[in-house]
């Protein structure tokens, strides 16, 4: 082999060598292997992929899954819904309460004695709205804790009040460890004594606070200078010889001012929490800024229920009938029928300290153990009223809940 031959081989294999990376990088990537596709599949080959399921675990695959389209997308996420779309939890009602749409009722149930009655299901309610039958998207009979707002009225007579004053400990040990309470007192004005805390939380010096001497009706004044001294001519008494007697200026008790004010502060409370109004006092209402129908609507727009116990006149059946009795220039007698009535609460009426006593416990009891139905219905005007009405569908039963609603604006967009 002769030099010049050796030297063009070098060269060639040097410049082989130097050409391998450039060509490895210019090398296309191997073709990613297909999956294999049995013979016997129905789907050709390079088909797109199915969707994923939609379906929650446990919904069967021939079942869509219900979705109320009113409601918030976060409502979904943690409901615990029984077959049907209907929900059970107090949870799902957080969530659910969030859309104005949303009909919230508490229910009361009794038999002929009195007794609340348990056990009852979805399928023995129907509830009509206007006169339509709704579907019912919840349904509870839990207890729910309760946000209480006590109204105490202070301008009694001095004996009632005292028995009333005497058992303030026992109304507050008749809430639970879950509750929150605040206290108020009304007479000619009203008070918040304290504020919303749990009912272990009050205090004594709240208690004291909250208790008045309350309204001396002593004898009538009949001489000095309080004396009324009858009719008067020109400045001068008709019949001087006839006896002077003292008439007290007309006072106010302020029962509507009262329960307004305790309905505004319970409308900013947790809507999970069973939201009530609990009022000791007879009734008489005069004097009030605010007016029965303004109050009515801000508790049934806010899903507010009205307890009360009747003391004093109040607790007399014959005067509590005559007390319902508007008389002009002198307001009602006993107006606290009507908020019970209408908000689908409950009343009694007591006389001695035990049975009041007793009373505390009772009301408690059937706030927090009633049934809860829900509903979904179109968004209206604050301003309309809707009629409620609900049925159970077993015999010899006491159905209470409130006449109507009044539904809440749509929020803002």
């Amino acid at each position: 082999m002769s030099r010049s031959t050796s030297v063009v081989r070098a060269l060639i294999s040097f410049t082989l060598l130097a050409c391998l990376p450039a060509a490895a990088q210019n090398v296309p990537d191997a073709p990613t292997p297909k999956p294999s596709v049995p013979s016997n599949s129905p789907f050709p080959t390079g088909a797109p992929p199915a969707p994923k399921n939609a379906h929650p675990d446990n919904t069967p695959a021939d079942q869509p899954a219900e979705t109320p389209s009113d409601v918030p997308p976060q409502a979904a996420q943690p409901a615990q819904q029984k077959p049907g779309g209907l929900a059970s939890s107090r949870n799902d009602l957080y969530t659910i309460s969030v859309n104005v749409s949303f009909v919230q009722i508490p229910v009361t149930v009794k038999d002929r004695s009195g007794r609340l009655v348990e056990g009852l299901s979805p399928r023995d309610f129907t509830v009509y709205e206007d006169g339509t039958p709704q579907k019912l998207s919840f349904f509870s009979s839990e207890p729910f804790p309760l946000s209480a707002a006590v109204v105490v009225d202070t301008n009694l007579p001095a004996g009632s009040l005292k028995k009333v004053n005497d058992t303030l400990p026992a109304l507050v040990g008749a809430f639970s460890q879950f509750d929150e309470v605040s206290l108020y007192r009304y007479g000619t004005t009203v008070t918040q004594v304290c504020g919303f805390s749990g009912s272990g939380s009050i205090s004594t010096a709240s208690l004291q606070k909250l208790k008045r001497p309350g309204r001396n009706e002593g004898p009538p004044v009949t001489s000095g200078p309080l004396a009324n001294q009858g009719a008067v001519i020109n400045g001068r008494p008709a019949d001087p010889s006839a006896p002077r007697i003292y008439t007290p200026p007309q006072e106010s008790y302020v029962l509507n001012d009262a329960i307004l004010r305790a309905a505004q502060d319970l409308s900013r409370r947790d809507k999970v929490r069973r939201r009530i109004i609990f009022v000791i006092s007879d009734g008489h209402e005069y004097g009030s800024t605010a007016h029965y129908e303004e109050v009515r609507k801000v508790l049934l727009s806010q899903n507010i229920t009205i307890y009360a116990l009747g003391v004093d006149t109040a607790a007399i059946p014959v005067y509590d009938k005559l007390n319902r009795i508007r008389l002009p220039g002198f307001g009602y007698g006993d107006i606290l029928p009507k908020y019970v009535s209408e908000t689908g609460g409950d009343m009694f009426a007591e006389f001695s300290k035990d049975s009041i006593e007793q009373a505390y416990a009772k009301i408690t009891e059937v706030a927090r153990n009633q049934y809860t139905l829900g509903y979904n219905t179109k968004v209206t005007p604050s301003s309309t009223y809707r009629a409620i009405d609900v049925h159970v569908h077993r015999p010899d039963l006491a159905v209470t809940s409130k006449g109507g609603y009044y539904p809440l604006p749509p929020p803002p967009k």
